[in-house]
């Protein structure tokens, strides 16, 4: 396979003469101002740009609702309201079906893998080409990592006990829920904890148990499910507006685009590194009770998903090709990983 590098083109008028000129930019994301990890992450990227380009670009970051709702990022960044936003593709789905693709697919790749197939083997080309029509260059910029499967008041026996339950659930996940009888809901973040301790909803995702145990979800929730079949490595997006992206000069682009790139290896990074520590302490602190999903579960959530997807590639051509696209490479690299992966966890790292 040969590595496919970006297809946007960099639009330079000129040598690259350096000036004393200051780009003040500003950047809107999904999640609310300095959230862990996540907001974080994006305060880091406006300081690397700063300093990489001798304070040439400059980076104001909002969190949801400082500047505009965090569902509206797409749509001020793509009409040039903003400059840059961050979050994840599957809360574009009702506009773009196709752009579930490059956030997390049920049952599908993990971390590592979705970074080879956007980064090395064509996906960032497609995940380009989707955008392109809203003006708009994507770039891959962190990843959660296998999620945990969500917080219940309600016992997870059987698939029976899927129907009629009211769990906060974005994306693909959200579709193959309904398929199984449940109801799913798009919670803003901040409302998550309220709605759960108050029965507006039954069950709830969110992250691991970093970010999970920040949000207090071990007060008010009886069990914890796992693992995450829902969201198995959600890249994390990046999004540009291109008209804005193409007049800066080269070098600003470059450096937009490798910061990006170890702001996706630093979100992983830190996404790996805390949520250990942070799950002992859900066990110590709390009552919780922490336990896998039965396999019957598991097992029909994956006939479900398999139908989903190939409804959503029936019905709109774009997803289609994409998913087609994602699925070679995920046949590919589950053959590779029954031999290395597979094996590391089951028999050398124990």
């Amino acid at each position: 396979m040969v590595a496919c590098q970006p297809e946007t083109k960099q639009v330079s008028e000129g040598p690259n003469i350096i000036t004393n000129k200051t780009i003040e930019w500003r950047m809107v994301t999904t999640w609310p101002p300095n959230f862990p990890v996540l907001g974080e992450s994006c305060n880091l990227l406006a300081k690397w740009i700063e300093e990489m380009s001798g304070g040439r670009l400059k980076i104001q970051v909002f969190g949801s609702g400082e500047l505009i709702p965090g569902l509206e990022v797409f749509d001020a960044v793509s009409n040039g309201a903003v400059d840059m936003g961050y979050g994840v593709s599957y809360y574009w789905s009702g506009k773009i079906p196709a752009a579930q693709f490059f956030a997390s697919v049920p049952f599908g790749m993990n971390a590592q893998q979705m970074n080879a197939w956007i980064i090395a083997v064509g996906g960032l080309s497609l995940w380009e080409e989707l955008f392109a029509p809203y003006t708009l260059i994507p770039m891959l910029a962190g990843n959660t990592g296998v999620q945990m499967g969500g917080w219940f008041n309600r016992e997870i026996k059987d698939i029976d006990d899927v129907k009629g339950l009211k769990m906060r659930m974005p994306g693909l996940g959200a579709k193959v829920l309904s398929k199984a009888g449940g109801s799913p809901k798009l919670v803003a973040g901040g409302e998550i904890y309220t709605n759960l301790e108050r029965g507006v909803i039954d069950a709830t995702e969110w992250i691991g148990p970093y970010h999970d145990y920040i949000m207090g979800f071990h007060e008010i929730a009886k069990y914890y499910y796992y693992p995450g079949w829902h969201e198995t490595g959600t890249c994390i997006e990046g999004i540009v507006n291109k008209e804005k992206f193409e007049a800066l000069p080269s070098d600003l682009q470059s450096i937009i685009r490798f910061a990006m790139a170890y702001q996706n290896s630093w979100t992983f990074s830190e996404f790996e590194a805390r949520n250990q520590s942070y799950l002992d302490k859900i066990r110590n602190e709390s009552e919780v009770s922490i336990r896998p999903y039965p396999e019957e579960v598991i097992s029909v959530l994956r006939e479900y998903t398999e139908e989903t997807l190939a409804e959503i590639a029936a019905k709109d051509a774009k997803s289609k090709k994409i998913f087609e696209a994602y699925s070679a490479f995920r046949n590919t690299m589950t053959s590779w990983s029954s031999i290395t992966e597979k094996i590391y966890y089951d028999q050398i790292q124990s």
